[in-house]
């Protein structure tokens, strides 16, 4: 449970943070009034994996998340942690992806919540040829 409290109070604030900074004309930025937002549903290694399907059917979290017109930028299986999910998320919507995991994914997942930025095209941009 301390980790969605204090991640989601550490992501509004760096959300407010990044919201008050000036954009770099070369770097790409998001779609205005959206920011990128990375979940790690860890697994809870206490129950299978058939547990852990059973429950999340149960919830209807397969069905609920992402909600409608959050767009999924990534979701990765990290073998041995659990899944590493990246959203583009409209800033007024913040709280809808975070009550579907706290009513439907807990008791199957431990979350971290992480604001994220697509660094590749810079690291590109610094790095030409490679």
């Amino acid at each position: 449970m301390g980790y969605i409290n204090r991640g989601a109070g550490a992501l509004l604030l760096a959300v407010a943070l990044v919201s008050a900074l000036p954009g770099d004309a070369e770097t790409p930025q998001p779609a205005q009034g959206t920011f990128m937002l990375t979940i790690f549903p860890r697994h809870d290694e206490s129950k299978t994996l058939d547990e852990l399907q059973a429950h999340l059917k149960a919830t209807g979290f397969d069905q609920s998340f992402p909600p409608g017109g959050i767009e999924i930028v990534s979701w990765y299986v990290m073998m041995g942690i659990g899944q590493v999910v990246t959203l583009r998320v409209p800033q007024a919507r913040l709280r809808e992806v975070n009550r579907i995991i706290e009513q439907k994914g807990w008791g199957a997942y431990r979350t971290e919540f992480y604001p994220t930025y697509d660094y590749l095209p810079i690291w590109k941009e610094a790095h030409p040829g490679r």
